[in-house]
């Protein structure tokens, strides 16, 4: 593939950055490039510039699938029901951290 001016566009690519704080990469934007070198390049000078990551991810925004809101009842709602997986029957100390 070329650039924008040969015609095509180069393929798009998803960026999620981990801060310094964060233990989860969050989506920070798009780019495109014409390799995922490149596209790790470019997210590094777009997207950390102030050195707000400690870690980047890029993904081909054709690699994602993702779920649409109208199916958010279908998808979450069941899970609602199911009290014992969430931590409401006992105490979490104060001393463990990200639960």
């Amino acid at each position: 593939m070329t650039g924008k001016g040969g015609g095509h566009e180069w393929p798009l690519y998803e960026v999620f950055i981990r801060s310094r704080q964060g233990l989860n990469h969050v989506h920070a934007g798009s780019i495109h490039a014409s390799d995922p070198e490149m596209a790790l390049q470019n997210a590094r000078d777009v997207y950390t510039r102030r050195n707000e990551g400690v870690s980047l991810w890029v993904v081909p925004s054709t690699a994602i699938t993702a779920s649409a809101p109208c199916d958010r009842e279908a998808l979450f709602d069941p899970a609602g029901d199911k009290v014992y997986r969430h931590p409401t029957f006992y105490d979490v100390p104060d001393d463990v951290e990200h639960l």
